[in-house]
């Protein structure tokens, strides 16, 4: 597994730090609902750490954690179907913690949307949510670049105008930024093969992000 400690805090503000414009919940506000997500966390002291989440809701996130942390410790996380979040530990529970989530009104409103789909697509058997559809390739072949320069050969599973799967030998940590071909992107999923990475503006046209897997 690639990435240290710092990994979670690239383009992220200190642990100590949360900016003025996010709100911290009232959590009697939200109601929590189970789910079953991985994800890393990070301390204040800069350890990362992975994590399951087992109830959430835009205001907090029960999380099962190998350690817990002090009351009061800010925490920033990345949640699998998620995203980044991030708030401070308001209980200590069984195995892990509570932490209230600091967020936007915008970002509230996303993670809601994004709890409802996860609370009910195997109810009612919904497909994976994605925004753009999934295509393979005509370019199988690529290159990953991580910020420190080490190049890795990769195969591309899938594509959409928004991400992409492939397969790679590395495992860089939950929103590590990388550069697939030419594109500037960062990872937001595991899987036991590789990795899936979210592009860092969204393409207009398939035959752009084909053009673009090319390697340099």
């Amino acid at each position: 597994m690639l990435g240290g400690p710092a990994m979670l805090s690239d383009d992220l503000p200190s642990p100590r730090f949360i900016a003025p414009a996010r709100t911290r919940a009232d959590s009697a506000k939200f109601q929590r609902v189970r789910v079953s997500v991985l994800g890393r966390y990070m301390l204040a002291d800069r350890r990362e750490f992975p994590c399951q989440v087992l109830e959430m809701s835009p205001g907090d996130a029960l999380v099962v954690a190998p350690v817990a942390g002090v009351l009061g410790e800010k925490i920033i996380a990345y949640i699998d179907h998620v995203g980044r979040i991030e708030g401070t530990i308001v209980r200590q529970a069984e195995g892990g913690f509570l932490m209230d989530i600091a967020a936007s009104p915008r970002k509230r409103d996303k993670m809601a949307a994004q709890l409802t789909w996860l609370t009910n697509k195997d109810l009612l058997n919904l497909p994976e949510d994605r925004r753009h559809e999934r295509v393979v390739p005509d370019i199988r072949h690529s290159t990953v670049v991580l910020e420190d320069g080490r190049r890795y050969n990769c195969k591309i599973i899938d594509i959409s105008l928004s991400g992409a799967a492939i397969e790679l030998d590395v495992r860089p940590a939950m929103g590590t930024p990388v550069t697939l071909g030419r594109m500037r992107a960062r990872v937001i999923r595991h899987f036991p093969n590789g990795v899936g990475v979210e592009f860092a503006s969204s393409q207009e046209m398939l035959t752009v992000v084909q053009q673009n897997l090319r390697m340099n």
